[in-house]
């Protein structure tokens, strides 16, 4: 009896992997095993950069609400102690958005807090 292989399938997975190699240099593109761990790679440095995006932001706006508290002579720790002690429940994604846009309304807050 001859061997079967379940040929479509496995075209079907080659397929698959060629299409997210596509783009990629020599033979990252056209070669069976160098193209599945390129997109093995890939796929585990996108999944990574995605939680690493969540992180970078996070000290973006940190950054952002620092530089704007300390114009106003205040450090960063100061100035969120004193948004939890006067119960001001904003998050530093929209802190750092007012201070980026609006220094009018920040200066606001920091009076508050003051």
């Amino acid at each position: 009896m001859p061997r079967a292989t379940n040929s479509p399938a496995s075209k079907a997975r080659k397929k698959k992997v060629y299409k997210l190699a596509k783009g990629s240099f020599g033979k990252r593109k056209n070669v069976w095993t160098v193209a599945k761990n390129s997109v093995e790679k890939g796929l585990s440095h996108a999944y990574d950069g995605r939680k690493l995006k969540k992180r970078d932001f996070r000290v973006l706006w940190i950054q952002r609400i620092n530089a704007a508290t300390r114009m106003h002579g205040v450090s960063y720790s100061v100035f969120m102690a004193g948004l939890k002690k006067h119960n001001i429940t904003l998050d530093r994604k929209a802190l750092a958005e007012i201070a980026y846009t609006d220094m009018g309304a920040f200066k606001a807050i920091m009076d508050k807090v003051k």
